[in-house]
């Protein structure tokens, strides 16, 4: 599928200008599209990140126009690292937009590590997200416990070996969620699915395709 990408522009956030980059698609109506909220900005993390670009690109080869954009103060983001808290409205402000530009279309939210932390929350409460992708999460240092109130079709892909969302403690999270959900580990991968991301896009193309079977939906 040609990909057709956006120049480098600006969404007006509360805390100032978010750098945002926009996937489009060939199909003139699209079944859905798609946002994917990048890992921690103090530790590097921008719409850049691997994973970040793997989950999008997966995505894309859908057909799903796919909007990656820069949490306040990292890149080319203005405005400060605010923990999660102004992070929340820059989700806002990027769904704002997807909605915008296409009006009526159900948007799928993804987030990786403090993506999903962040991304995730704001996904549950808004009626616009149908679907919610974590990768990646962070159950070890993050309270992820608001996604038990969360009735969303929910994907978590998650490293057997992720050094900050052990194993046991992602399966008990797992376990007290609404349906529907579904866990998918990646035997051997780390928190940053090094060496792995075939296997990210091989669980996400298989929860993509089962899940939008008849609105013929494929890669």
């Amino acid at each position: 599928m040609t990909r057709v990408v956006h120049q480098i522009f600006f969404l007006d956030g509360p805390a100032g200008r978010l750098e945002a980059m926009l996937w489009t698609s060939p199909r003139p109506s699209p079944a859905l599209t798609a946002m994917v909220c990048h890992p921690h900005p103090l530790y590097g993390g921008t719409l850049h990140n691997k994973v970040v670009f793997q989950t999008a690109r997966t995505l894309h080869r859908f057909g799903i126009p796919v909007l990656r954009f820069n949490f306040r103060g990292a890149g080319l983001s203005e405005g400060a690292h605010d923990n999660g808290r102004g992070e929340r409205d820059d989700v806002h402000t990027a769904l704002d937009y997807l909605a915008q530009e296409f009006p009526g279309l159900p948007i799928l939210l993804a987030g990786f590590s403090f993506g999903a932390w962040v991304g995730l929350r704001v996904g549950c409460e808004d009626a616009r997200v149908a679907e919610l992708v974590g990768l990646g999460l962070p159950v070890n240092e993050m309270d992820l416990s608001y996604l038990r109130e969360c009735a969303k079709p929910k994907l978590f892909i998650q490293g057997s070996n992720d050094e900050f969302g052990a194993r046991e403690k992602v399966e008990a999270l797992f376990a007290a969620l609404p349906e529907p959900k579904r866990l998918a580990f990646v035997d051997g991968a780390d928190h940053f699915f090094a060496g792995k991301l075939s296997a990210v896009d091989a669980a996400l193309r298989v929860w993509l395709a089962e899940r939008h079977a008849e609105s013929g939906l494929s890669s």
